[in-house]
This record gives C-alpha cells, structure tokens and sequence, in this order.
C-alpha cells in the first residue's frame, strides 16, 4: 500500500541535498566558528554565507539575522525580548486569538509577570479587523504580534497593512512567518515588519534550526547568556550542519516558490473537485483566496475526526486536524474556536491536508478518493 504524506504543514521531509551538504559538513566541518585558526575560518565562513542567504530571501540585512533552535525559540525571543526591553515605554502587547501555541503561551507567561495582553478575534474566514487593530493601539502598546499565514486553515492576515498601520506608532511588529515562509514573498521593509520568525524543518529542512529576524534598530534584550555568538544576542557555539542545512533549503525553496505555489493551488482545486464528484458534503475552514496554497483545512458534517484521522491511516494518507487527540476526549483547535464559537460542530469534525514539494497529482486524487470513501462509510 502507497503511504500517502499529506501533512507538511506539521513537518517536511528533508529534501536529499539537504541531507547531503548537512553529511558533508558533519564530516569535513567540524572547526569551531569563534576559533581563529583555518578550521574554525572554514566554518564561520559557512555561517556567514549562510546568513547573506537569509537575509537577501527576505530583504533584510546580515546582521538582523540571529539563528536559532526553530520557530518556537524565535517566537519567544522575539515576545521576552521586546518585552523586557521596552518595558519601560509601556507593558501593553496585542495579539490574536489564533496565533500559533508558542506565542500565545509566551503572552500568557507575560501576563503573569505584569504584562497586559489584548487577544484579537478573527471572523469566520480566520481574518482579524485592521479596524479593531488600530482601537485596541495604546500609548503604551509596545509590541504587536500577528501570525503571517495560520498553520491551520492557512488564512493570510493583509501584513503590509498592519505594518503602514504601525508606522508611526512605537510599537514593534512581530510576524510568526513559519507556515509562510518560502511560500510567500516576503519582504519585511514592504511589508513593515520588525520581527519575523522561521522554522526550517517546515521548508524541508533539519529540525532543530531556524532563526528570527530582528531590525537593527530593535533592542533585543537576551534569553540565553554565555559566549558573544549572534552579536551577543543568542549565546551557545552555533549549530554548523543544521545552519547548512537551512542554508540549501531556503536556496532550493527560493527556486522552487513559484512552481510550488502553482502546483498547490491546482491541487487543491483538484480536491474539492473531486468530494464535489462524488456527492461528498464538506465545508472549507477559511478562504481559498488570500490563503497559503498548501494548507486545506475541511468540515465533513456527520463525521468525528478522531475516527476520521484512524481511518485515513489505515488507508495509506497522513493527514492531521487542529484537535489534540487524546483517549476517549477530543480539545477544540482553539483556531476554529477563534472562527466558528464553541458550540460549532467544525471542532470535531475538520480535516487538514498540506502539500509539499513531493506531493504528486496522482496522491491528491487517491488522496480525495480515499477521504470520499471514509466519509462515506462513517455517515453511514
């Protein structure tokens, strides 16, 4: 039976010259970057060329780049260091009720130690209102953080508004850009963006990496203390391989972005059409337009997506929802809570397909086909 992935927006397989150029580093680069000898030259010069790629994939210069562990990290960074940082100006950070769980957890330690948060609500396409944005501004607003692309139902909040929103305001802008990222065109100075987190295992690269852009002008105070690494912004001897491995995905993701996105919106397409054939009744969670292309996010009324997401599986297709699935209880994806209310029966029973870049036509088809036949069989 053909195992059938369609879940990369949790995770993406490393593409094969990732792994590559990460086993030739392993094994050849193995200097440490602050030694000043020839061995550590060579793997500083990695980084350094590593980060000049970063940097030119988002419009932002070298030494706003500060590599990190993944997205969560970045997102802390980011939200503590703001926080403490400009504390002094105001202790008032905005937020939206669908931001991924490493922001909102970090707003609700922040709340613990005399911050106040303002959550955003969304509508039903998972949009937030410039209008309420632009309300909840304070004079002591010192941070906004507003998601680039959700995760779940790949909603695209219109950024470069808030950023022109922002302008004259003291408050930083903060982009959790994970889902988005080299799948978007992103360019932080169009879009007036102070801060922006990435996560490379979501572009098919190593897990464990990624990093936050932070403007130069951004006091950033720091989270971890001990060398001068990152311009003593993030201390710790730096990860050579994985930063290698970040490296040629965004290289190969910045080649394959447009080709990418095209296949992806076909694919979608070619879903929906397919339940449509087949009589099947679902509801799309969000919009297509204005959307990530790779993220589809289903109702199935008269299902249940604890046995929805069993079935797939035997059936050869790796799908997720946004509930956390445990024994005998189901928690609402607190994005389609955000959306829909409580006491909407999309919690239970929403479905989300993603694509990658290895994704075929022919899986999609198989893929729809298969979810026809589950949802058929359950409503039974």
């Amino acid at each position: 039976m053909e195992r059938i992935y369609l879940d990369h927006a949790a995770t993406t397989p490393m593409h094969p010259s990732v792994v590559e150029k990460m086993m030739e580093a392993m094994a050849n680069t193995f200097g440490n970057p602050s030694s000043i000898h020839s061995f550590g030259r060579e793997a500083r010069h990695s980084i350094d060329t590593a980060r000049e790629e970063l940097a030119r994939s988002i419009g932002a210069k070298e030494n706003e780049i500060i590599f990190t562990s993944g997205g969560t990290e970045a997102d802390n960074m980011a939200l503590f260091g703001v926080a403490e940082g400009y504390q002094h100006i105001g202790k008032h950070i905005i937020t939206t009720k669908i931001e991924h769980h490493a922001v909102l957890h970090a707003c609700q330690k922040l709340e613990k130690l005399g911050f106040e948060v303002t959550y955003l609500p969304v509508d039903e396409t998972g949009k937030i209102s410039l209008t309420d944005l632009s309300r909840e501004l304070r004079e002591d607003t010192i941070l906004v953080s507003i998601m680039y692309g959700n995760n779940e139902v790949g909603t695209i909040q219109p950024i470069s508004e808030i950023g022109q929103l922002l302008k004259d305001h003291q408050a930083l802008f903060h982009t959790d850009a994970v889902q988005a990222y080299g799948i978007e065109g992103i360019d932080v100075n169009r879009c007036g963006i102070d801060l922006l987190s990435v996560s490379a295992h979501k572009i098919n690269g190593p897990k464990g990496i990624g990093f936050l852009f932070s403007r130069d002008h951004v006091k950033l105070v720091p989270r971890s203390f001990g060398g001068d690494q990152e311009r003593k912004r993030r201390a710790g001897t730096e990860n050579l391989a994985s930063i290698i491995g970040l490296h040629e995905a965004v290289r190969i993701s910045g080649k394959m972005q447009t080709e990418k996105r095209s296949a992806f919106i076909e694919y979608k397409e070619i879903f929906i059409q397919q339940l449509t054939e087949q009589n099947i009744e679902f509801k799309l969670n969000g919009i297509l337009e204005e959307s990530l292309p790779h993220v589809l996010n289903l109702s199935f009324p008269g299902t249940n997506v604890e046995a929805m997401l069993v079935n797939l599986d035997l059936a050869g297709i790796a799908v997720s929802s946004g509930s956390a699935c445990t024994a005998g209880s189901v928690k609402p994806s607190h994005v389609l809570v955000a959306m829909f209310g409580e006491e909407s029966e999309r919690l239970t029973n929403s479905i989300r397909y993603s694509f990658g870049y290895n994704t075929t036509k022919e899986q999609i088809i198989k893929a729809a086909c298969e979810t026809a036949k589950v949802v058929s069989r359950l409503k039974k």
